[in-house]
């Protein structure tokens, strides 16, 4: 994994490829390169490290070219080296790009090495070259050798092929990975993600899983893995070129932050009516499923997952329904029972987290009644592949650290729980209007609640030297306090648990003393009052307390207690408001610490391997 991009062009496509590899930076990796035809010869430029690397190495020899690939490592086979980074060549034959795992490399390899192929990195990305070129022997032409080699390959996979066999085009092929292809005048493209290439076209083709072509400057040639051809629709970028953008902000977390209310406001667009929900946007078979659903399994990552543990709590008390909330990464690897009429939900952000697909793909086998995708891409794989749809329409988000995407994952849910109250019976009229006013009002609490940016700023600076910090939250604000510990650890690299309020005495309580910042969130519900005894045993013990508590609620302050009160924690939207200011507090902390706050290290931003 992580980015790949290829064009065939009448101009220079050289500065193309490096463009299109810096708007793919935000993914992390590890190592760059790209390979182009020069005269119809193969030319491979590669790096370690940021792709200004890459960069100084095309400068230094040259590179103009009418067609190449190009590629940003995260490494999954062999460490970060030159000989590692993508492209790999067989013979300056054919140049490969590749994100994915293919399972059946070792096989693979050992075939080619007893061929007499030379294998000069540790990746499974160069079986793919050597296989491709020992098919062209066999084959003749390239297009059927290229045919052959892939129906060989076992996993996951999006590939691009450059041959100075065939020098005016690019080859690709697609199973399980994301790639598409960008419709251009005179020239075409290929990519990981639309915003590599939304400089040059906003014109895309969503390839399915299976699908192969073959591009040059005016032909786009689709088929399927037995030669037949596809056809697939192209479709206009929704998103302005300009999220790649970070305007006047200093990093896009920052951006992205700000961008929350016009992101939710986005979510919720024809999905409210004036007193009720428009169930119709999950598709044409939602208000025929609804009714039915008796109870329903959430799986997802990271964020996401932390989305569904909130939903879990609304879905249950407002929907009646019982849920079963769990990483997807896990879910497979059990035997999960789907009770009658359990509804099957994946979460992710992309659509294209390799674990959340597998899940999705496994329960589409394991007796669910219907799947539903809630995910920020309409073209993405979870999307395609999932028989109801709930989208957030957040926009690109670029910042490694979720922040629009965990607060309009949210906003969708609680969205959905009405929905679902209202098919099933659990809830009146008068309820789903309070319900959609509110989520209505949601935006302006959400710019509200950012107004407070400058006294957490102020907060932030006694974090300057801490190493750990804790937590607390109960409720449907424990899932809460479990985000909050995940950003700050992400982009401050500061060390942060969270734990529901009330299991402080069955252990954490041991680590509580001065040096132990304890971050709680304390809305106005109706377990305040146990919050507010599990607070008072941290106070005992010399704890530092940070309270972030709604408008109406009074807590006791003094020495070692800071509180700041947000407002529009009063209602079931709470743990969306309550989110924003630890959000806040985890950038600037990580600001005055200098860490990289968009591409924290080890992180990507898209996980699309298991």
């Amino acid at each position: 994994m992580c980015g790949i991009v290829g064009a065939t062009s009448p101009r220079n496509i050289t500065p193309i490829l490096i463009e299109g590899l810096k708007r793919l930076e935000y993914r992390g990796y590890d190592s760059a390169g790209l390979a182009v035809l020069v005269d119809d010869q193969l030319e491979l430029r590669r790096a370690v490290g940021k792709v200004e690397k890459l960069v100084a190495a095309v400068e230094a020899n040259g590179a103009d070219s009418h067609s190449g690939i190009a590629h940003t490592r995260w490494a999954t086979h062999g460490r970060p080296t030159e000989e590692n980074a993508h492209p790999h060549v067989s013979n300056r034959q054919l140049a490969v790009v590749h994100n994915g795992i293919i399972e059946n490399h070792d096989e693979l390899r050992a075939l080619l090495q007893a061929e007499g192929f030379e294998f000069a990195s540790e990746t499974d990305t160069e079986v793919i070259a050597h296989l491709i070129a020992h098919e062209v022997t066999g084959a003749g032409d390239f297009r059927s050798a290229f045919l052959r080699a892939v129906s060989r390959l076992e996993g996951a996979y999006a590939i691009a092929v450059v041959t100075p066999e065939d020098p005016e085009a690019v080859y690709f092929a697609r199973m399980g990975s994301p790639l598409v292809v960008g419709v251009g005048l005179e020239e075409n493209f290929v990519a990981s993600d639309p915003l590599a290439l939304l400089q040059v076209t906003d014109r895309f083709i969503h390839l399915e899983d299976g699908d192969l072509g073959r591009i040059d400057r005016d032909i786009i040639a689709l088929f399927d893995r037995s030669g037949e051809p596809v056809e697939r629709p192209s479709e206009r970028y929704a998103h302005d070129d300009q999220v790649a953008s970070k305007g006047d902000y200093r990093h896009f977390m920052l951006k992205e932050i700000h961008e929350q209310p016009e992101a939710v406001a986005n979510t919720l667009v024809g999905k409210l009516g004036s007193r009720h929900v428009l169930t119709e946007s999950l598709g044409p078979e939602a208000n025929a499923i609804l009714p039915d659903i008796e109870a329903i399994h959430i799986i997802a990552c990271g964020t996401s997952y932390h989305a569904g543990l909130v939903a879990r709590y609304w879905l249950e008390a407002i929907a009646g329904i019982p849920v079963n909330v769990e990483v997807a990464s896990e879910y497979r690897y059990r035997k999960p029972v789907a009770p009658r009429n359990t509804l099957f939900v994946g979460i992710s952000q992309s659509g294209e987290t390799a674990d959340t697909l597998a899940a999705l793909r496994f329960a589409k086998q394991a007796g669910y009644c219907q799947t539903l995708a809630l995910c920020n891409m309409p073209g993405s794989t979870l999307v395609r592949e999932s028989g109801l749809r709930l989208l957030t329409n957040a926009g690109v988000e670029i910042g490694v650290a979720s922040t629009k995407a965990f607060t309009t994952q949210l906003a969708a849910l609680y969205w959905f729980t009405i929905a679902l109250a209202r098919a099933r019976g659990q809830i009146d009229e008068e309820t789903e209007a309070a319900a959609v006013a509110e989520l209505r009002e949601l935006p302006e609490q959400i710019r509200q609640t950012l107004s407070l940016e400058s006294a957490i700023q102020q907060l932030s600076e006694t974090f300057i030297d801490k190493h750990h910090a804790l937590f607390l939250g109960r409720g449907t604000h424990y899932p809460v306090a479990l985000e909050g510990a995940l950003k700050l650890k992400e982009i401050s690299y500061i060390h942060a648990e969270a734990y529901p309020a009330g299991e402080l005495k069955h252990g954490p309580l041991a680590l509580v003393d001065e040096d132990m910042p304890v971050i709680s969130v304390a809305p106005g519900d109706n377990l305040l009052g146990k919050l507010k005894s599990n607070l008072e045993e941290v106070r005992a013990r010399g704890g530092q307390l940070v309270n972030f508590v709604a408008s109406s609620v009074d807590m006791h302050e003094g020495t070692g207690v800071t509180n700041i009160h947000v407002p529009g924690m009063d209602n079931a939207l709470s743990p969306l408001i309550a989110t924003i200011p630890l959000q806040l507090l985890a950038y600037h902390v990580a600001l005055l610490k200098g860490t990289d706050i968009d591409k924290p290290r080890n992180l990507a931003k898209s996980v699309t391997v298991e």
